[in-house]
């Protein structure tokens, strides 16, 4: 079967593809610093906190790392008004994918505090720190530049998974691909502009959060892995 490339229909949704690229872009970025927060604090609590602690944030963990995240999209969105909870699409992708991040980034930034050296605590309680001190300024830095190639990747994956928000009308890139080839019937070529984009998109974050990484964590530990 013979196909001709023809991207001409496709100009006048020039602007759609450039607003659901921007909304992609605020998404990841709103939902990278309430994962990682949220991240930090379970890893926290699983490591140092009381077992009733412990408990609840590895049930979250398992729940999340343990069931897809459409499903926790659509529970978010349409379980929640159930109970009472009315928010809109937007709030409700930015909140699974924060939870979605949350719970990955608890077991990576856990492997990095359970990676620094016993030494260093020691270190931080002969000179009279608390543990809190400890956390903050020996721990908590050291292991974010151990295991921050790997936070890096998760960030993107959870970039890349944020396709499925389409499904419940936010208007990202997917909801762009599947909105113009619904008006052109130029599925293939909608679908490879898409494509295209997200790919630059991914390494572009990874490349803009390896950079960020080399300035926060320069004379912590060397970073491995990532973009130059």
């Amino acid at each position: 079967m013979h196909y001709v490339l023809d991207f001409a229909d496709l100009r006048q949704y020039l602007m759609l593809f450039v607003r659901g690229a921007a909304l992609t872009i605020a998404l990841t970025a709103v939902s990278t610093v309430v994962g990682v927060v949220i991240g930090a604090l379970c890893a926290i609590a699983r490591e140092e906190g009381p077992i009733w602690l412990k408990a609840i944030a590895g049930l979250y963990v398992e729940l999340i790392r343990n069931t897809p995240f459409i499903v926790q999209l659509f529970f978010i969105f349409f379980g929640l008004p159930s109970l009472g909870i009315h928010i809109d699409e937007t709030t409700a992708a930015v909140l699974a994918m924060s939870v979605n991040l949350g719970a990955y980034a608890t077991e990576i930034i856990r492997a990095g505090m359970r990676a620094v050296p016993t030494g260093l605590s020691e270190a931080g309680l002969s000179l009279a720190m608390t543990r809190g001190q400890i956390l903050r300024h020996v721990i908590l830095p050291q292991a974010f530049a151990k295991v921050f190639p790997a936070l890096a990747s998760q960030i993107v994956i959870v970039m890349l998974g944020s396709a499925v928000v389409s499904q419940i009308s936010v208007p990202d890139l997917s909801y762009a691909a599947n909105f113009v080839q619904s008006r052109t019937f130029r599925a293939f070529e909608s679908y490879l502009i898409v494509t295209a984009l997200y790919l630059v998109l991914a390494i572009a974050l990874r490349r803009v959060l390896m950079r960020c990484a080399r300035r926060l964590f320069r004379g912590t530990v060397k970073l491995r892995g990532g973009a130059r």
